[in-house]
């Protein structure tokens, strides 16, 4: 359980840096995201990236569209293999990422959902 304490905390510290690699560190190369932000960004109904690569790309805009981006961490949900993050977002959004983990500990799998 600790472990996912700091893996959320460590988490919001990469966004808040501003640091694309220490951010994608925590991704597995096969990550399959799915965000309703990225329905509306990419233009893509499915709301999916998949691939590191394309998660690279993502986050890059993401991070130039908002220079003072700066992530609040409510609180750390604990799960098996498994951690949802609850936080303020860019435009004062309120943010639950549920993140799957595997057994290297890396997101293969997130759903992303906004209020």
């Amino acid at each position: 359980m600790e472990q996912l304490s700091h893996f959320g905390e460590a988490w919001v510290k990469a966004w808040n840096a501003h640091d694309l690699e220490e951010i994608l560190s925590h991704y597995d190369d096969n990550i399959v995201f799915y965000s309703p932000v990225i329905k509306r960004i990419n233009n893509d109904p499915s709301g999916t990236i998949r691939g590191k690569e394309n998660l690279r790309a993502y986050f890059s805009k993401a991070l130039v569209a908002y220079p003072d981006l700066h992530f609040e961490l409510y609180h750390i949900l604990e799960g098996i293999q498994s951690v949802v993050l609850f936080y303020k977002s860019i435009n004062d959004k309120l943010s639950a990422e549920m993140m799957i983990l595997n057994e290297k500990g890396l997101v293969c799998e997130v759903r992303a959902h906004y209020k």
